[in-house]
């Protein structure tokens, strides 16, 4: 069984900083895509950053300059440094990874994580 555990969730005050954590756990074969997305009360999940293996990076426009995506390959682990934070940040934080795990051989599919809250809210 793969399983995607987040952490570093929280409250911060308007222009302060958090780091969110995902680490990929399991019978993993190989990580390609890792990234994070958010959903915020009665709005849909969207995408906030992505990270190839090879390091690419992708953000969403309302992050850019904000918010950094690295992941550690040796660790399965993928970050979300965010600072400057805003109101309009808050919502559930998900981790998502797209992999090959073994099973009897090896399958691919995508993971997600179980979600960390991020509130901006003085």
């Amino acid at each position: 069984q793969v399983q995607l555990v987040e952490s570093g969730g929280g409250l911060v005050q308007p222009g302060g900083s958090l780091r969110l954590s995902c680490a990929a756990s399991g019978s993993i074969g190989s990580i390609y895509a890792m990234g994070w997305y958010r959903q915020a009360p009665g709005k849909q999940r969207e995408l906030v950053a992505t990270i190839t293996s090879g390091g690419r990076t992708n953000y969403a426009d309302s992050v850019k300059g904000r918010f950094t995506i690295s992941r550690d390959n040796a660790k399965n682990t993928v970050y979300l440094q965010m600072n400057s934070l805003k109101p309009e940040d808050t919502a559930v934080y998900y981790c998502n990874a797209d992999l090959t795990y073994y099973s009897g051989s090896y399958y691919r599919n995508n993971y997600w994580g179980q979600g960390t809250q991020v509130t901006v809210s003085s």
